[in-house]
């Protein structure tokens, strides 16, 4: 049985006192609430410490990581580094990671090979633009960014690792993949995956919200949401993570 698990990415947003903050009222929130699901924190690097002091019952995650290990690589982060800092999780391959810095998938998988070497827990981030699923290549796109890490052939490629099926065009844009549309690709996905595609958490991230989480994660191979804007306001958040319960 997959557990429900919901990742926040707070991208570049926030102070000390914003994480303090927010930390403190998620924290009690999701303590009276009785959530179920796992939750993980993925905070810009400067407060991965602050969160980590502060994290009550969820997981520290990282938004990016070096695929180095280490080495002059000025202003890289490597995932003994994240480590050694309290992270449990890192993202790797975000769709903001590849359309701004122009990481290819060849990279992202060098990147989660790093992290699985230093035994961090991936957050694998695949999915189109809206060019490419007008043209009908969502499935297309997607096997290929999935193919780039199978093609590491690392020893259990998928254990400990969790896919998030992200849309280009639904993030941060308000447009939200149908449950039905993003029940295909998950399915898809998780066929990719092969015999490890039934006990891989697979995410869904893009525009998620209070509103639709609920609907989004009754879906049979939907098992969370990777959180961007909404993970910013407590009560929204905690909603998502209470969301499958």
């Amino acid at each position: 049985m997959r557990k429900t698990l919901v990742a926040a990415n707070w991208k570049m947003h926030g102070t000390k006192a914003f994480a303090e903050q927010l930390l403190a009222e998620l924290n009690n929130g999701l303590k009276s609430r009785e959530c179920s699901a796992q939750v993980v924190i993925c905070p810009p690097y400067p407060y991965l410490g602050v969160v980590a002091g502060s994290i009550g019952q969820a997981q520290l995650g990282a938004q990016n990581l070096s695929e180095q290990p280490s080495g002059a690589y000025t202003g890289e982060v490597s995932a003994e580094m994240l480590l050694d800092c309290g992270a449990r999780y890192a993202i790797v391959g975000h769709s903001e990671r590849r359309s701004l810095y122009g990481e290819s998938s060849a990279l992202v998988a060098a990147k989660y090979a790093a992290a699985k070497a230093a035994g961090l827990i991936p957050i694998l981030c695949v999915g189109e633009s809206l060019e490419e699923r007008e043209a009908g290549k969502t499935l297309e796109v997607v096997a290929e960014q999935i193919q780039a890490i199978v093609a590491l052939g690392l020893p259990d490629t998928w254990q400990n690792a969790v896919v998030a099926y992200e849309p280009v065009w639904a993030i941060g844009t308000g447009k939200t993949a149908s449950p039905e549309q993003a029940q295909e690709v998950h399915q898809f996905i998780r066929q990719q995956l092969g015999e490890a595609g039934g006990e891989t958490q697979i995410l869904y991230g893009g525009s998620v919200k209070a509103a639709n989480a609920a609907e989004l994660f009754a879906k049979p191979d939907i098992d969370g949401a990777l959180v961007g804007g909404a993970s910013l306001k407590a009560e929204e958040f905690i909603q998502i993570c209470c969301a499958a319960d």
